[in-house]
């Protein structure tokens, strides 16, 4: 059967922040799961580091794992700690910025189908 969750043990416990490391000066990221519909992806950044403004085509939700985060949604400020989380909405502008090292992992939900057909 194919695994539709990657990169991570399966049936058994694990520490989700355990399995991206942070990298000095860079942004890491490992794919948990990738769809039409829906992306899974842990990140750690290190200290200072960011992801300038973009917008997502989907409602992309960010749960911090550890340290500290600053995301902008729409040019309002959100500083976010361990055990926080917040959704971007589909299609709104957004960044992120590590306020200290931090990890976080972002599920990124959106319509599987093309516009044209959504309607």
């Amino acid at each position: 059967m194919t695994e539709l969750i990657k990169n991570v043990p399966h049936s058994e416990a694990f520490a989700l922040a355990n399995q991206v490391d942070y990298d000095a000066g860079k942004v890491v990221s490992l794919t948990l799961a990738q769809k039409p519909g829906v992306g899974v992806t842990l990140l750690a950044l290190d200290a200072g580091e960011g992801m300038s403004t973009h917008a997502a085509p989907g409602d992309a939700m960010a749960t911090i794992l550890e340290g500290t985060a600053q995301i902008t949604i729409n040019d309002e400020p959100h500083e976010l700690a361990a055990g926080e989380a917040i959704v971007m909405p589909a299609g709104v502008p957004h960044a992120v910025k590590a306020l200290t090292a931090f990890k976080m992992l972002l599920v990124v939900v959106k319509d599987p189908k093309p516009a044209a057909e959504a309607k």
